[in-house]
């Protein structure tokens, strides 16, 4: 090779997006690019099995992939001569007003990613004044997450049917603690095969029972004083009719999380529920092969007017206008925020939403959006069906 071919060579390997994906974890949030840079710092911080756990899917991880590679076949149709000096990413949710229409979905176990728990997240949230739902396996109660958090979250319920008297328990203390909103998960009924997670695990050489004991579950603040009826969330034998007795024991906005087709989207509406969350656990529930993304409009059509949520791969303020630009009322984010608590603790949750919202805003003004409301089924398209364009204005 000649001495110009191989400065050629090198200039063009030093520009190569291969070379960045070799490079060293950032060593701190504010030197993410994107949210993506966050996951190598999470698995150099973490053990094997932690990591594992947070990155698994289920089988051979084929929905975790579709998460992703379902916004392929939703392209952007930008809009021109438009003044987008400014942009309002304001939106207004169950009549609360938000600054955007981004969120912290329901991780349990946050102690295994960082020694505070859940706090971080709830200070990084209060911060950037973001929507938060609570897990069930949270490792801190429901009121230190509030006091931290500066108003009750959003509390993502699981439910342990026929042992009535756990979810009463836990409804009730809910709702004394002021949250406004319960989303009941249904996606995990059947258990799961989380074989990256196994395999991960194979790898941490840890005694895991020093933390993890016979009692892991009972430990847990949502849990103590009550019988769950065992440490497993999946419960078999959940149906509608344990939905409608929930939906008269309380007041509060019900919501399903887990919905994936238009029949369910239907019955939501027909059993009275608030609105619903498009979910496929972050595809570690079912090996359905298909992103939350792609199941969007078919649950819109069913929903029919019922606010609708979605979470699933969202990585990229084009990943969350699409969904906005196809009917979702507001996206939530799990394995990004996890992954900037496990490196950089409260700083890395807040980068990571900085830098989902400022995406979010370069999208609207690259489409020539102004305001969350104006965001319209116009502004996409899906690849091989007629495009439904927006007005002329």
């Amino acid at each position: 090779m000649s001495d110009c071919n191989r400065r050629h060579f090198l200039q063009w390997l030093a520009a190569s997006p291969l070379l960045a994906q070799d490079s060293a974890p950032i060593t701190s949030a504010g030197a993410a690019i994107n949210v993506l840079d966050f996951e190598a710092a999470a698995r150099k911080a973490l053990p094997p099995a932690h990591f594992g756990y947070i990155a698994t899917g289920v089988d051979d991880d084929a929905t975790l992939r579709a998460n992703r590679t379902g916004f392929d076949h939703f392209y952007l149709r930008p809009r021109r001569l438009i003044d987008i000096s400014t942009v309002d990413l304001r939106t207004d949710i169950f009549g609360v007003p938000w600054d955007m229409p981004i969120g912290l979905a329901p991780v349990g176990n946050q102690k295994a990613y960082t020694p505070e728990g859940e706090i971080p997240l709830a200070r990084a949230a209060k911060a950037k004044h973001a929507m938060m739902i609570l897990s069930t396996a949270t490792n801190t109660s429901v009121e230190d997450v509030a006091k931290e958090l500066g108003r009750p979250p959003w509390y993502q319920l699981y439910t342990h049917s026929p042992r009535w008297e756990f979810t009463e328990s836990v409804v009730r203390r809910v709702e004394q603690a002021g949250c406004p909103v319960i989303a009941v998960t249904v996606d995990t009924q059947a258990g799961r095969n989380t074989e990256t997670f196994e395999r991960l695990k194979l790898l941490d050489k840890r005694d895991c029972k020093v933390c993890h004991g016979e009692d892991f579950y009972l430990r847990k603040p949502m849990y103590r004083g009550v019988d769950s009826g065992g440490k497993k969330s999946n419960n078999p034998a959940l149906n509608w009719q344990d939905i409608d007795r929930l939906r008269k024991f309380t007041s509060v906005k019900l919501l399903i999380k887990g919905i994936e087709t238009r029949e369910d989207a239907v019955l939501c509406r027909e059993h009275g529920l608030d609105g619903l969350i498009v979910s496929n656990h972050g595809g570690r529930a079912e090996e359905s092969g298909r992103g939350t993304i792609e199941c969007l409009p078919e649950v819109l059509e069913g929903a029919a007017g019922l606010p609708v949520f979605i979470d699933g791969g969202f990585r990229r303020g084009t990943d969350i206008f699409k969904a906005l630009a196809l009917g979702a009322k507001a996206v939530f984010v799990g394995r990004p925020y996890v992954w900037g608590s496990a490196a950089f603790g409260q700083a890395g949750v807040e980068r990571v939403i900085d830098i989902l919202r400022s995406e979010l805003e370069l999208v609207m003004k690259q489409c020539g959006v102004t305001s969350i409301a104006r965001i319209g089924p116009g502004a996409v398209g899906r690849r091989g069906f007629p495009v439904e364009p927006g007005p002329v204005r």
